[in-house]
């Protein structure tokens, strides 16, 4: 899945909205503290077991009274969160935020921040748990979903102030890291938020490890997100493939459980078959979720120069 630009208008109004907040809350340090938002908000949140569907039923029980769409069709959100397998949601009437208690707690922010952005988007709440043809259809959902993302985003990363630093840093893995620290947030959301915000082109990329493919593994989409930054998107998208980057990435990575597997400098190609030099790096960062240990390859791929064409002399 390919990052997908907010539209210039909805991404103003959510930017006003994140300023009102930080404004309100002083402009603070990194890394944000979620509670603070909520309590400006007047939004509520709970905990939920997705793997205890006694657990659902009583959460359900318990916030029928939250608000006029949860007493007409409770159902709606036992469906929801089982169906569509989700760990976090947005109840709109009742102003709550309800998290799966059994991700991991960076995860945890991610997901929450998530929430707090569609609460921030106001068109949101006319979408939300509704059944006309428009607001169930993937086109509509992936429209609120990238939305919250950059709602999130603009909030975690505290607008501009994320921008400034990671300019000030070298374009690196090892700069994702310490900014994924710096702010509180996975390593998986500071890649990025760092590969669509940076200045040359470049392409984040998250994936299983490229030597311990996992049962479920598709060759024909072998990555879960490739991330673009605006200049990536308007040079390169159109001739590099997601399995041509990936391609990429699985010649040069060592096979190890965990840490860093590996570097190299490759060529892609733009859209008028122009060669450039870009520097590939990949780490695989591992963590536990409940149960067997889990993880990602995270790459990041930066532009270098072009390529020069070799020419033939006899």
């Amino acid at each position: 899945m390919k990052n997908v630009p907010v539209g210039q208008a909805e991404a103003r109004d959510i930017d006003r909205q994140v300023a009102r907040v930080l404004w309100e809350l002083g402009n603070p340090e990194p890394p944000l503290r979620l509670e603070l938002v909520r309590d400006l908000e007047r939004l509520d949140r709970h905990f939920f077991s997705s793997s205890d569907s006694s657990c659902l039923d009583m959460m359900v029980s318990r916030l029928r009274r939250a608000g006029k769409q949860i007493v007409l069709r409770p159902t709606l959100l036992l469906e929801a969160v089982r169906k569509a397998q989700l760990s976090a949601l947005w109840l709109p009437d009742g102003r709550r935020i309800l998290i799966d208690d059994e991700i991991p707690d960076l995860k945890k922010r991610w997901a929450e921040g998530h929430e707090i952005g569609h609460s921030l988007a106001e068109w949101h709440r006319n979408y939300f748990l509704g059944d006309d043809s428009y607001t169930l259809s993937s086109r509509c959902d992936e429209t609120l979903e990238n939305e919250a993302n950059y709602g999130a985003g603009q909030l975690l990363f505290l607008q501009g102030r994320f921008l400034k630093e990671a300019r000030d840093m070298e374009p690196s893995l090892t700069t994702v890291k310490q900014l994924a620290k710096t702010f509180g947030n996975t390593q998986t959301t500071t890649l990025w938020r760092f590969a669509e915000q940076a200045e040359l082109p470049t392409v984040g990329v998250v994936c299983g490890h490229p030597d311990q493919q996992d049962e479920d593994f598709d060759p024909l989409n072998p990555c879960k997100y490739v991330i673009e930054s605006p200049g990536f998107r308007d040079q390169f998208t159109a001739s590099v493939s997601e399995t041509a980057l990936y391609r990429v990435i699985r010649g040069y990575c060592a096979w190890r459980r965990g840490g860093p597997l590996g570097e190299t400098e490759a060529v892609l190609f733009d859209e008028n078959g122009d060669g450039h030099v870009f520097r590939f790096e990949t780490h695989y960062n591992q963590y536990k979720s409940g149960g067997p240990q889990r993880g990602a390859a995270l790459t990041l791929a930066v532009y270098l120069r072009p390529h020069a064409a070799q020419v033939s002399v006899r």
